[in-house]
C-alpha cells in the first residue's frame, strides 16, 4: 500500500483527535504500589479497557500500555462500531480512492487513537499505541504513521514500534525528532541493549512471562524466575550503558507479567506495566510494604534443567557477550547509520546470530503454533530471541487480523 495523500492525513487527523479535558483525577493511594515506586518503579497498567482500569486504578499509576491483542478485545465489544462506520462514512464523503485492504489500515488507525484517547480522557496519562503488524517491515511507513499518531496528541501518546531490523532504524529517527517510543517485544539482554545503543527508545521491553512459559512447554524445567533473570539482567546491561554513555536514556519495562508475585519480585525496575488480574493480585497479597524490596542485584538461580538440550539457548538470553558489544560499538560508529535500510543492517546483524531469515512459510508455522513456540520445530542456529519475538509479532498479527475482519465487515 503506498503512503496515503496529505488529504486523506488531514481527515483522519480530524477524525482521531480530541481535545483532552478536564483536570487530572485524584485517586486513593496504595501502600505496596507507594511501596514500588519509593524503590524508583514506575507502575503502569497493561488494558486497553477503559473499565478495568478503572477498577484498579491508584495514584501511584502513571501510563497504560495498549496493543494489537488488547485493542481487538475492545473492538470485538462492539463499543468502537460507531467509530468504524463514522470513519468509514467520513472517507467516502470525501472522495478518497482507497484500496479494501489501505481502508482497513486506515480505519484502524482511528480506532487505535481512540482506544488510547479514552483512556488519556479517564486518567490524563500517558498511554502507549502500538503500529499495525502491517507496517513492522518498512521504515517510510513506521516513520509516517509513528509521526501520525504523535500528532494526535503529543502530550499523552508513545509510538509502540515493534522489534525487526526496521523497527530499529524508524525509532532511531523518530527519537531524533521527539517522538516517545515504546519499543516492544524484546526478550534478551543483547536485543535491548542493541536497542539502547542504537536507537535509544524511550522504552524496551522484556517479555518475562512468555520466557517462563517457553521453559515449561519444553519439558526443560519449572520455568521459575527465567523471564525475571532475563529482565533483572537486561536492567544492569541498561544501567551501565546510561551510566557510561549519556547519550542513552533508555528504561527498560517488565511486560508479560502473569502474576502479584512477579511484582513484588521486579521491584526496583525502570517500569512494571501489570495487567489487571496481576495488578489485583499484587494488592491483595497481604505483604507488607516493607516486605518488598529490590532483587536487581540478586543471584538468581532459574528453574531451567542445566541438562536439558535446550538449557544453553535459555541461558544466551540473559547473557551479553564482548563479540556483541564490539558489534554495536562498530555497527554505532558506522558513518551510514542514518541511511541504512533494513535489510542491510538485517545482513549485517547476521554475523552475530540476530535476525533470522525466517520464510513466509516459517512466519505461517509460527503464528498457526501461536505465542509459545515449539523449539523441537527449530534447528539450535535460530536464536531463541528471535524466535520469541517472531511468535509474538506473529500472535499480534492474528489478533490484529481478527480486528482487521470486523472492519472489513463494515465495508460490505
Amino acid at each position: 500500500m503506498a503512503i496515503v495523500s496529505q488529504k486523506l492525513d488531514e481527515v483522519l487527523h480530524g477524525l482521531a483527535f480530541e481535545k483532552i479535558e478536564g483536570e487530572s483525577p485524584r485517586n486513593v493511594s496504595d501502600p505496596l504500589l507507594a511501596r514500588l515506586k519509593a524503590l524508583g518503579t514506575e507502575v503502569w497498567i497493561d488494558t486497553g479497557e477503559l473499565e478495568k482500569a478503572q477498577e484498579i486504578w491508584k495514584d501511584e499509576l502513571t501510563a497504560l500500555t495498549t496493543n494489537n491483542t488488547l485493542a481487538n478485545q475492545v473492538v470485538q465489544s462492539g463499543v468502537m462500531d460507531q467509530v468504524i462506520e463514522d470513519t468509514i462514512q467520513k472517507i467516502r464523503q470525501e472522495g478518497l480512492d482507497l484500496s479494501e485492504e489501505e481502508m482497513i489500515l486506515e480505519v484502524g488507525f482511528v480506532i487505535n487513537c481512540k482506544i488510547a484517547l479514552r483512556l488519556v480522557q479517564a486518567f490524563k496519562v500517558k498511554v502507549s499505541v502500538e503500529l499495525h503488524p502491517a507496517i513492522s517491515r518498512s521504515i517510510e511507513r513506521t516513520l509516517h504513521y509513528g509521526r501520525r499518531y504523535f500528532k494526535v496528541c503529543p502530550e499523552y501518546f508513545t509510538v509502540k514500534v515493534p522489534l525487526t531490523p526496521e523497527g530499529y532504524l524508524a525509532v532511531r529517527t523518530l527519537r531524533l525528532e521527539g517522538v516517545p517510543i515504546n519499543f516492544t517485544l524484546g526478550f534478551s539482554v543483547r536485543q535491548n541493549y542493541l536497542a539502547a545503543r542504537l536507537a535509544n527508545p524511550d522504552f524496551v521491553n522484556v517479555f518475562l512471562g512468555r520466557l517462563n512459559q517457553v521453559v515449561m512447554d519444553q519439558n526443560a524445567g519449572t520455568g521459575d524466575l527465567v523471564g525475571e533473570k532475563v529482565t533483572l539482567a537486561t536492567q544492569q546491561a541498561l544501567r551501565s550503558a546510561r551510566e557510561s554513555d549519556k547519550k542513552v536514556s533508555s528504561r527498560l519495562i517488565a511486560a508479560s507479567i502473569r502474576n502479584g508475585e512477579q511484582v513484588a519480585f521486579l521491584a526496583g525496575l525502570d517500569v512494571l506495566t501489570i495487567p489487571p488480574k496481576a495488578m489485583k493480585e499484587y494488592q491483595d497479597s497481604g505483604k507488607q510494604p516493607d516486605q518488598v524490596v529490590s532483587h536487581i542485584d540478586d543471584s538468581i538461580a532459574p528453574g531451567i534443567d542445566p541438562q536439558h538440550p535446550f538449557a544453553k539457548r535459555f541461558s544466551e538470553l540473559w547473557q551479553l557477550s564482548d563479540e556483541f558489544k564490539g558489534f554495536v560499538d562498530a555497527l554505532v560508529a558506522r558513518p551510514d547509520l542514518d541511511s541504512m535500510q533494513g535489510e542491510e543492517l538485517d545482513k549485517i546483524s547476521r554475523s552475530v546470530n540476530l535476525f533470522h531469515p525466517f520464510s513466509d512459510d516459517d512466519l505461517n508455522k509460527i503464528q498457526e503454533h501461536g505465542k509459545i513456540p515449539d523449539l523441537n520445530a527449530w534447528p539450535d542456529s535460530v536464536a531463541l530471541d528471535d524466535l520469541m519475538t517472531q511468535s509474538a509479532l506473529q500472535s499480534f498479527t492474528k489478533d490484529q487480523n481478527a480486528l482487521d475482519e470486523r472492519i472489513r465487515s463494515f465495508l460490505k
